[in-house]
């Protein structure tokens, strides 16, 4: 696991405001998770994990693809460790107003 996010308590790092989160599926039913700061930048990314991302409920865009998917965040939000192998992405308000369950580690 690479990780340079600022940490926001135990097993939670702060995802910035228009974060990307790209996820490769694996063969073997596992997922990359890369974080970059801003889609628009040319800067390497700020994380790396091997895990599947199981929910996001924070204001965001979903675009398939043919190798996994790729989530655009619209709001600052928490990437949250649930155990060693299962992630999620949180409202920094807590609010889960816009929660979608992800189907896309099938």
């Amino acid at each position: 696991m690479t990780l340079k996010l600022p940490p926001s308590g135990d097993d939670r790092w702060r995802l910035a405001p228009h974060a990307r989160v790209i996820v490769y599926e694996t063969r073997d039913g596992n997922e990359l998770l890369t974080v970059y700061d801003c889609g628009a930048a040319q800067a390497p990314p700020s994380a790396q994990v091997i895990g599947n991302l199981v929910r996001v409920s924070a204001a965001h865009e979903l675009e398939r693809g043919p190798t996994g998917y790729v989530v655009s965040m619209r709001e600052e939000a928490d990437l949250v460790r649930q155990d060693e192998a299962h992630y999620l992405i949180e409202a920094v308000d807590g609010d889960g107003d816009d929660a979608v369950e992800s189907d896309e580690s099938e």
